[in-house]
């Protein structure tokens, strides 16, 4: 499992076909994406039914760590939106078992609108 208390590397917004070649194995029926990121060669993956992080690893590449997270297992989330002088928005999700994982996003995302989508598969 990706060691989530280190924090995640800062993530980039992507086009949900950019990382579909990764994560598809993982997705069922009636599955569907809502948001993608990535950072270097893992990505991260929101999907309407949880959240599924790909870990790259060795040289080649051809070692993969899935970690794939509920929703229902969220207790506590926090956003936090991007400023003048820090223009990386943020996101915290506190998980029953695993604790606090910490996201940076780079760039211009609407996180208060993130937040709406999230709150509907959370709440």
């Amino acid at each position: 499992m990706i060691d989530f208390k280190n924090g995640f590397f800062k993530l980039s917004p992507v086009d949900s076909s950019s990382v579909m070649n990764r994560i598809a194995p993982m997705i069922i029926e009636g599955e569907d994406i809502i948001a993608s990121f990535k950072s270097g060669r893992d990505c991260l993956v929101f999907t309407t039914k949880r959240i599924i992080a790909v870990n790259v690893k060795g040289i080649t590449g051809k070692q993969v760590d899935y970690t794939s997270m509920p929703y229902n297992k969220i207790q506590v989330y926090s956003v936090e939106t991007s400023g003048f002088l820090d223009r990386d928005c943020e996101l915290d999700l506190f998980f029953s078992s695993i604790g606090r994982i910490h996201f940076e996003i780079k760039g211009s995302f609407d996180i208060v609108g993130f937040n709406r989508v999230i709150s509907q598969y959370v709440l």
